[in-house]
């Protein structure tokens, strides 16, 4: 078997976890909002927690969606965005 790519969506998923500053639990604004919204759009799985948001989806699709969320994010005012992206293989 082929080892899974980056893009392979038949072979890997991925999930991008954000946290999206300033942050005010319980109230996230426009910045945090906005880059939610796109990920929805994207139609990502997004869960929100206390200090940060992930989005999980096939690869190429988290992949390509990365960018407008932290253009999104940016946009609305946030001051910083940090990012981490796992990318794993489907659970057979």
């Amino acid at each position: 078997m082929a080892s899974p790519v980056l893009g392979d969506d038949g072979a890997v998923t991925a999930t991008a976890e954000f946290t999206i500053e300033p942050f005010v639990d319980g109230a996230p604004g426009p910045h945090v909002r906005a880059a939610i919204a796109v990920a929805e759009e994207a139609g990502l799985d997004v869960e929100i927690g206390p200090f940060g948001t992930s989005v999980t989806g096939e690869t190429s699709v988290v992949v390509a969606t990365v960018d407008a969320v932290l253009r999104a994010a940016v946009d609305h005012g946030a001051t910083r965005v940090s990012l981490q992206v796992t990318v794993e293989p489907f659970a057979d």
